[in-house]
């Protein structure tokens, strides 16, 4: 185990020689991410110590594309990557971020669209530049890498649910709402609305009658914050496509564009 573990190393270095400002935020991140796996590990937190693990495997991502897809990542994407995986992870996970910061959420998974947008349109562009079958035109190529996009946002709001459901975490954030419309109370079971207004308070009892919390408001149980984020999910990968459209349209105007987006390793 350790001999892979230095061998890795080894091939990394190798991989990242001529590219020193990515080798250094890669071996930053990672003695923070090992700093606070010791810390967690101190806690016996074992929920985060597997985090801070995921976090260090994560971090690999953009060798691995390079090294085993043959794939060209721009070293401003590679950053990218990394710094949001930490950011995510670490800083909002175990940190609680997510908590302290209200942006900072939504945040990332604007930033998440807006990278997701420029892989896929890196992908689509590699196979229209070196197909002589394919000839796709920009609105098609912006069309696919938005889809591309929405869909990796809606599988981590997938996995947020299983995590939530499965693991007994609370990754869909809960929120504090004073409004709640439903037909599931209707008296009539006619499928009618009923709007309950200024909440102010709720109370919840257990099956005795006892009563275990009560707090201002009622509680959405988080269809607000996955909506949120497949919302900014959308802004960030439409905003980038917007980008992209016109970097088609006029490569030298908006050259720009190629340092966030991955080509095909030459041979």
């Amino acid at each position: 185990m350790i001999g892979y573990i230095k061998r890795l190393g080894n091939e990394i270095k190798e991989t990242w020689k001529d590219d020193k400002s990515t080798l250094i935020v890669y071996f930053t991140l990672r003695a923070l991410v090992i700093l606070c796996m010791v810390l967690q590990i101190l806690r016996g937190d074992l929920q985060n110590v597997l985090l801070c693990a995921l976090t260090l495997v994560l971090l690999l991502i953009p060798f691995f594309v390079e090294k085993y897809m043959k794939i060209d990542m721009p070293n401003v994407l590679e950053i990218i990557t990394m710094l949001f995986v930490f950011s995510a992870e670490i800083l909002g996970e175990i940190n609680n971020f997510y908590g302290m910061i209200p942006f900072w959420d939504t945040m990332l998974h604007t930033l998440n669209g807006f990278l997701m947008g420029a892989i896929g349109f890196s992908l689509v562009d590699i196979l229209n530049k070196n197909s002589e079958k394919l000839n796709l035109s920009p609105i098609y190529l912006c069309l696919f890498a938005f889809c591309f996009s929405m869909t990796v946002g809606v599988v981590w709001e997938f996995f947020e649910y299983g995590m939530d459901e499965i693991m007994k975490t609370d990754m869909q954030k809960d929120e504090y709402i004073s409004v709640i419309r439903t037909v599931t109370i209707d008296p009539e079971q006619n499928n009618n609305v009923v709007t309950i207004d200024n909440i102010a308070k709720t109370i919840v009892y257990d099956e005795t009658g006892k009563e275990l919390v009560r707090f201002d408001g009622y509680l959405d149980i988080g269809i607000k914050d996955t909506m949120k984020d497949l919302i900014v999910n959308f802004i960030g990968a439409a905003v980038f496509n917007i980008f992209g459209f016109l970097y088609l349209k006029n490569k030298e105007k908006h050259s720009f564009v190629e340092k966030i987006m991955i080509k095909r390793k030459e041979a």
